[in-house]
């Protein structure tokens, strides 16, 4: 890899992207024109010391995970992305790896909804990416690395989100999030990341048993899920589940009838939640 060619790439590209493009807040007392070295790593999920590795050439071997992430935080467009995978020493995915690829047109769609919850997984249920509102609503979700960005690891070892489950609705999602992963792994049977993740997966307390079973409901797409916010209380939303039939994502969006009482507690939640977030 070219490994000055590529930090030099990411440096420039990071230049170039106006915070307001990314959705975030500009301050007055801001300089940077483009984006600061801690936002793009926040964007991308990653440290801030690791994309400092990667512009002084010091990391030489980022996965395709993270130049994906990098790709998406920077917004590139398709030539761009893949000349940044090129200068990794990668390969742009084929059809036969597990998509984590947001189209142009769906980033645009995304930040339309910047006052909505809405979170977006692959077909593997690893966060892609959260919005702000959505980390306001659920808790901070840019430090998780690795595992801890897979819904199924997270809901196996106690990493629950805000959500209120009874024990047999919880049961019930986690199988019906298995059932889906199942239906992955068949569509893309040669995908090595995909079954390191099963792997680690056969490791979490109740997955053998429910990857074995012979019988795991049908996935659902719409339902009402109540939750428990730390600071006003809980709040009943819709969820819908979108699915991505191109991409095989799925975007999970979360609103409220306006004029109820649970629309004002989801709009006191963003307030609140997007003050902390910028605050820390």
């Amino acid at each position: 890899m070219e490994t000055w060619e590529f930090g030099q790439a990411l440096r420039r590209r990071r230049d170039e992207v106006a915070p307001e493009a990314v959705g975030l807040p500009v301050g007055r007392r801001r300089r940077a024109t483009g984006l600061r070295r801690e936002e793009l790593a926040q964007l991308a999920g990653i440290s801030a010391d690791y994309l400092t590795r990667l512009e002084q050439g010091r990391a030489t071997t980022p996965s395709a995970q993270v130049v994906e992430a990098l790709a998406r935080a920077l917004r590139l467009p398709d030539r761009d992305r893949a000349l940044l995978y090129e200068l990794a020493g990668l390969t742009v995915p084929g059809p036969e790896v597990v998509p984590t690829r947001l189209a142009p047109s769906i980033q645009r769609m995304l930040d339309r909804l910047d006052h909505t919850p809405v979170v977006v997984y692959d077909a593997t249920w690893t966060l892609v990416l959260a919005n702000r509102a959505y980390d306001a609503l659920m808790g901070d979700t840019t430090g998780w690395q690795g595992l801890e960005r897979n819904a199924i690891w997270r809901h196996l070892n106690g990493r629950r989100n805000r959500v209120v489950h009874s024990p047999q609705e919880f049961a019930r999602h986690v199988a019906l999030l298995v059932a889906d992963l199942r239906l992955t792994a068949a569509r893309y049977p040669t995908d090595r990341a995909l079954r390191q993740l099963i792997d680690h997966l056969h490791e979490s307390p109740g997955f053998t048993a429910l990857w074995d079973s012979p019988a795991l409901p049908a996935p659902e797409r719409a339902r009402h899920k109540t939750i428990a916010h730390p600071a006003v209380g809980p709040i009943t939303l819709d969820c819908d589940v979108l699915l991505l039939a191109l991409d095989d994502l799925r975007i999970s969006v979360y609103t409220a009838e306006p004029g109820t009482p649970d629309a004002e507690r989801l709009a006191l939640a963003l307030v609140l939640g997007t003050q902390d977030l910028v605050d820390s």
